[in-house]
């Protein structure tokens, strides 16, 4: 599935693609897909298909095309503070993007059939949140994934604000995913060939919407062989935060808050001086006079008061070109300002790293 759109050669290259096709249609999706680099979800021998808008799967690993995503995360209508299930989480590279989006105060689980999957995108996820330069421009909903068939979860679990099945749902099953959903929730899902978005507008209200035609593995049905009963599948308690980290989230909000200042500050209330544009420099040609007189051509140069500074013209615009060339070099990368502001507080070094979440750069 997949093939939507052209591939990239870096993941914003990829990303702008998918703006173009219009998959990818609001800002903060946007931001979430620069945010998160593909490649980095694939096993090393594979990374050169990862900006190919194409399915790929080694094994049990998995992950659906970038405009399938694209899709899914418009269709799920994203807000800071949801509750959000990924059943199928696979790599848990949607549920990172969803991470960001959703904020420190929402709710982020998973459930994978697969227990070496789980440990897989448990070190993504680790990998993530340790080297991203984009770590830090966001307050991060860290996912928690559990290991389970999602036909089989526990009857007594919360209902969530937002629900995506990555497998082709039977028509039997319809309404059990429905039920994990609160009122008002949006659930997305394949379901009889068609990406479906269902919104539950009331205890037993629905809207359904067709988003597009797609072709998923169906949902693995519960074995029952070994023990004949079921397997239940409880998912993560909804946790409450610590004071210890809540005091983290604020301290990191007002830094934030603080830098941003500074940079409307010195930009001039955010408003950058327009950008200089070349003047474009007119070049005059030498013209010829060509006479012909009893067949014998003459020829000679009408003379131009510009042609004896022609060479200095020249010769400046050859300079102007070079001076405005950008640099073959590579690009200086990007300061993380908030982990120099950090770094820079009079606290003892463990509380530094403590508000950095123990990050390596």
């Amino acid at each position: 599935m997949g093939g939507a759109v052209s591939a990239g050669e870096d993941n914003d290259e990829l990303i702008d693609n998918l703006k173009e096709a219009q998959y990818i249609r609001t800002e903060l999706v946007e931001q979430a897909f620069r945010a998160i680099d593909r490649a980095d979800y694939y096993l090393e021998e594979f990374k050169d298909n990862a900006y190919k808008d194409l399915a790929w799967k080694h094994g049990n690993i998995h992950l659906s095309a970038p405009c399938i995503y694209s899709e899914v995360m418009e269709a799920l209508d994203l807000q800071p503070g949801l509750s959000f299930l990924n059943l199928g989480s696979g790599t848990g590279y949607l549920s990172s993007m969803v991470g960001l989006i959703l904020g420190p105060f929402g709710v982020n689980h998973g459930v994978e059939l697969h227990s070496d999957v789980i440990e897989y995108a448990k070190q993504k996820l680790d990998f993530f949140i340790k080297t991203s330069d984009s770590f830090d421009k966001f307050e991060f909903c860290e996912p928690s994934f559990v290991t389970g068939n999602c036909l089989e979860i526990s009857p007594d679990c919360t209902q969530y604000d937002r629900v995506y099945c990555g497998a082709g749902v039977q028509k039997e099953h319809e309404d059990y995913m429905k039920n994990l959903l609160k009122v008002g929730g949006i659930l997305v899902m394949p379901l009889e060939e068609k990406l479906t978005k269902i919104t539950r507008t009331g205890p037993s209200a629905w809207e359904t919407k067709k988003i597009l035609a797609v072709s998923f593995a169906p949902l693995i049905q519960p074995n029952h062989a070994d023990s004949g009963k079921s397997r239940l599948v409880h998912l993560p308690p909804v946790a409450v935060r610590s004071l210890q980290d809540l005091a983290r989230i604020a301290i990191r909000g007002t830094i934030k808050k603080i830098i941003h200042q500074e940079t409307m500050s010195k930009n001039g209330n955010g408003l950058k001086n327009p950008p200089r544009f070349k003047r474009r420099r007119v070049r005059r040609r030498r013209m010829e006079t060509i006479v012909f007189l009893d067949k014998e051509v003459f020829a000679s140069r009408i003379s131009n008061p510009s042609d004896d500074n022609n060479c200095d013209e020249l010769e400046d615009e050859r300079r102007e070109e070079e001076e405005t060339k950008p640099s073959e070099l590579k690009p200086d990368p990007p300061v993380n300002f908030l982990r120099e502001k950090v770094l820079s507080l009079p606290l003892p070094d463990p509380l530094k790293y403590y508000l950095l979440y123990y990050r390596e750069k």
